[in-house]
């Protein structure tokens, strides 16, 4: 009858880490059905888990802030990518309109633009995708995990 709450408690800890690719599920579904926004689904489900479950335990309350910082801090990355792409974007296209550029040219620029966007997404995905299930087996065990190259601002 012990064990049944530990257990309990590291599975809600494991979804907490876990919940947040499904964030990016949601986010292709969404991106394949027209619709091209950015939104931050990934804290949506961790931040839910982690605000019903962390007055139960203090183990959840440990993994929920470490999911959510990562996820923070990979929202907050993205949106830096995205915002120096469109500084680039704007600045070629801006140089190719005052030379006279070819149509050509500016093609060339985002299509090179976009594969190097594409390119960064996609290596932030598989990331992603491997440090969470890391992070998620490890809750489970029962030992703590600490993301890399996260910005800790839940404390």
């Amino acid at each position: 009858m012990r064990e049944k709450p530990k257990q309990q408690m590291r599975i809600w800890a494991m979804l907490c880490h876990l919940s947040a690719l499904l964030g990016w599920i949601l986010l292709f579904f969404l991106v394949f059905l027209g619709i091209p926004l950015y939104l931050p689904l990934n804290l949506l489900a961790p931040l839910m888990i982690w605000r019903f479950k962390k007055a139960q335990y203090p183990w959840i309350d440990l993994q929920g802030k470490e999911s959510l910082n990562f996820q923070i801090s990979l929202t907050l990355y993205t949106l830096f990518v995205i915002a120096i792409s469109l500084i680039i974007l704007l600045t070629s296209f801006s140089l190719a309109v005052t030379t006279n550029g070819s149509i050509n040219e500016i093609k060339t620029t985002l299509d090179s633009l976009l594969i190097v966007l594409m390119s960064l997404i996609l290596f932030q995905l598989v990331l992603q995708s491997f440090v969470v299930t890391f992070a998620a087996i490890k809750a489970y065990n029962g030992q703590h995990y600490r993301y890399p190259l996260t910005i800790r601002i839940l404390q």
